[in-house]
């Protein structure tokens, strides 16, 4: 996709035709790039006719994400220093609402959260928390929290250099190997979410049990195997593209317990995941 590459969670609704093309192997660059017409979109939650005027639960929805956006640059900032002694760029983060353009096409909210390389933001549309809560049955802050930190952790992929390369041999191999090779990088986002809930939980500790689960649950729900069969009646394991519902909540407790920045998706054995 001109601009860079898009990484993100491709939750959505489970009623939606997009999600559907995407759980079943289909390209979500054509589904961002054929999104239809933009509406509204937002960087400092500011429309283009004027101020942003949500509603209370979205403005709370904007604080949260904001606070979670600020709590990860300080966990990042402090691993980068010490463990690559440079200095950690964050990321910028957008609301919008239906559909937004980005530096690598036009999205809709049926894509769910996701980063864009080419402009290094996170996008969030406000109503999808609502979504994940109604549909999914993920509900808790710190399921908010994880969904906010796995998206910086596709940033974390790209200041180190391995989105970049791994879509650039997505690029060059086939459909299965493509998907593979995007269950890495997505299974690898939930570690490094795993890694900022250690860090913040360890500085603070402000991480419970409860939140814990909450987490878990929501990675659990959104696994590939868990939202194929609740779309379409079965799994279909070759199109998968984030990971199962065991893998996800897996690599994220993984993160979580120890971490460690020298573990990655991207040794050994494909099955081994």
């Amino acid at each position: 996709m001109s601009g860079g590459a898009v990484a993100g969670m491709g939750i959505g609704t489970i009623i939606l035709v997009a999600l559907f093309t995407l759980l079943t192997g289909g390209d979500l660059g054509d589904v961002l790039q054929n999104a239809g017409s933009m509406t509204t979109t937002s960087e400092e939650t500011t429309t283009p006719n004027g101020e942003y005027q949500g509603s209370p639960e979205e403005e709370a929805q904007v604080k949260f994400c904001k606070q979670i956006l600020a709590s990860t640059e300080d966990v990042w900032s402090a691993v980068f220093r010490q463990r690559y002694n440079r200095e950690y760029q964050p990321p910028k983060i957008v609301f919008f609402t239906n559909s937004v353009q980005t530096s690598c096409g036009g999205a809709t909210s049926a894509v769910g959260p996701f980063y864009c390389s080419g402009d290094q933001k996170l996008y969030i549309d406000l109503s999808f928390f609502k979504q994940m809560e109604n549909q999914l049955g993920a509900k808790g802050e710190f399921a908010r929290a994880y969904v906010i930190a796995h998206e910086v952790g596709h940033h974390v992929e790209y200041l180190l250099g391995t989105l970049g390369k791994a879509h650039a041999q997505m690029q060059s191999t086939n459909k299965t190997k493509a998907n593979q090779i995007s269950v890495r990088l997505e299974l690898l986002a939930d570690y490094y979410a795993g890694v900022w809930a250690h860090y913040e939980d360890e500085a603070f500790n402000s991480i419970s049990d409860a939140d814990i689960r909450s987490a878990i649950n929501c990675a659990q729900k959104i696994g590939d195997d868990y939202l194929q069969k609740q779309a379409q009646g079965r799994a279909v394991p070759e199109s998968f593209t984030h990971g199962t519902a065991e893998q996800r909540m897996r690599w994220l407790k993984r993160g979580m317990q120890t971490g460690d920045m020298n573990t990655t998706t991207f040794t050994g054995d494909y099955n081994s995941l």
